[in-house]
């Protein structure tokens, strides 16, 4: 057995890392600096992006390696769904809804359809 880390795997994990900071960087200054200038938000915000990319880029390049873009796109998207729904929850202190379970069905759908390939054996038009 190989002790290699599978780049999809490492991808994942950087994306993870990568997806609380933006989602802390997008939307945390809604709560805790909502009475500060919408300049010192944005300043603050920028600096938790930054962090962001340290990890998106090498994830994205990393992942790069064994994926197109579309799928590296559309594996982004679940992980932000899942990043984002326990921030809304329990951060932002807002409602479980089932919209939610909607949201998350429509992009298993899309990634049936991004993956098909690797999923079916049959590349489509």
């Amino acid at each position: 057995m190989s002790n290699v880390v599978p780049p999809v795997a490492i991808a994942i994990g950087l994306l993870v890392l990568s997806n609380v900071f933006m989602t802390f960087a997008w939307y945390a200054h809604l709560r805790e600096l909502s009475h500060k200038p919408w300049i010192v938000a944005a300043l603050v915000s920028w600096l938790v992006a930054a962090l962001e990319y340290l990890f998106q880029v090498p994830a994205n390049r990393i992942g790069y390696t064994v994926l197109n873009v579309g799928q590296l796109k559309m594996m982004q998207e679940i992980i932000t769904l899942t990043v984002f729904v326990p921030f809304l929850v329990l951060y932002m202190k807002e409602p479980l809804r089932l919209d939610f379970l909607w949201a998350a069905l429509c992009l298993v759908g899309a990634v049936f359809f991004v993956f098909r390939p690797y999923l079916t054996g049959v590349s489509g038009p």
